[in-house]
């Protein structure tokens, strides 16, 4: 029994170890970096990618609550200007501040150094709705797009 119960709790810390540092993509094509209780937010190679030339980001303010699925910061390219979504509800913990000056880091190194906010979650259950690479990959190949 004893043998039984250390098993599950080894088991609950290694998926809440492997959510914590874990990166999520929504179908609106912005990934989530997970680490802990907060998150960065930025969007996906494929959205730089189908936004072209990106020229300025409209970021939130620190402090700054949203809800999932609320519109969080936008980004305008040469082509057309694209909003990004709060994939989590959370508050708002830094914005990166290079964007400002420097934009086209998105179109350089979009789900790196070109990270756009970060949040304290509120509700890790957010998590539960978002897709994991492969599942992102696999919805990428389908027209659902």
């Amino acid at each position: 029994m004893a043998l039984q119960l250390a098993s599950r709790v080894c088991s609950r810390q290694f998926l809440a170890c492997s959510r914590a540092l874990s990166m999520y993509y929504t179908p609106t094509h912005e990934w989530v970096s997970v680490d802990g209780s907060k998150c960065k937010v930025g969007i996906t190679d494929y959205a730089q990618s189908a936004l072209g030339d990106v020229v300025y980001v409209q970021l939130p303010d620190v402090g700054e609550e949203f809800e999932k699925e609320e519109e969080l910061a936008s980004v305008e390219s040469v082509k057309a200007v694209g909003e990004i979504m709060a994939p989590v509800g959370g508050i708002v913990t830094a914005v990166n501040e290079m964007l400002e000056s420097e934009p086209g880091t998105i179109n350089s190194h979009p789900e790196s150094d070109a990270w756009m906010i970060e949040m304290e979650i509120n509700d890790t259950a957010d998590l539960e709705e978002l897709m994991d690479k492969s599942a992102y990959e696999t919805f990428l190949e389908t027209d659902d797009h």
